[in-house]
């Protein structure tokens, strides 16, 4: 197939078939890994081919009565994680990724880390949540002990990440901090203010604000 070919394959695809975006992007996809590896050909002209836009939807929203209700008929790890998205608004692999160091409970802030495009962001910690998070981190404390006595290797860093986050806070400039740290370029020390942020840890959840009940 040449040009004309390719381009009618995939109008076929948009305007008769009426494939989704991203399917028709992963068909586009498929032909050029087809003529690059199989073929050992490039299709320049592909850049100039016209494409489906993605469609701007207007996002599902439930009510508060209706959140209340569906948490209400969750529990256990279930309603934990559906109790954690609605309190922070991170997604839902975000949540699943979280690791004991990422909740703080002293700052009552959760540090959500390689979220969209590889980003850190920090959010608030739901008092509603304190105590579930705290019995969740109780039981994945017993995987640990576990996983230490079969000698399963475990992580390192955190005394230092702590070590850097308290100077800054201390109010030791970040350029010392850099120098202590050996850090060749200061933009790896800025890491830390994220952590400092305090914005998130005074913001409101709107689980807080719900009629919770029984529910956790």
């Amino acid at each position: 197939m040449g040009q004309i070919e390719v381009e009618r394959f995939l109008a076929h695809l948009a305007n008769e078939r009426h494939v989704s975006v991203s399917t028709h992007k992963q068909a586009l996809c498929a032909l050029l890994f087809l003529y690059r590896e199989v073929f050992g050909q490039e299709l320049p002209w592909t850049q100039d081919l016209g494409r489906p836009k993605s469609r701007v939807r207007v996002p599902t929203v439930l009510s508060r009565e209706e959140v209340a209700l569906l948490l209400g008929a969750l529990d256990g790890t279930s309603g934990l994680i559906a109790r954690v998205l609605y309190g922070t608004g991170m997604r839902l692999m975000e949540c699943l990724r979280l690791r004991t160091k990422d909740i703080n409970f002293d700052r009552s802030v959760i540090v959500i880390r390689e979220g969209k495009r590889g980003k850190d962001r920090v959010v608030m910690l739901p008092e509603t949540l304190r105590e579930p998070l705290k019995r969740q981190l109780a039981h994945a404390r017993q995987t640990w002990e576990r996983d230490r006595m079969e000698k399963i290797p475990g992580v390192a860093h955190v005394l230092r990440h702590s070590f850097a986050t308290h100077l800054l806070e201390s109010g030791v400039d970040i350029r010392r901090v850099q120098e202590l740290l050996g850090h060749s370029d200061v933009s790896t020390t800025m890491i830390y203010t994220h952590v400092l942020k305090a914005s998130a840890a005074g913001t409101p959840s709107p689980l807080d604000g719900l009629c919770m009940g029984s529910m956790v």
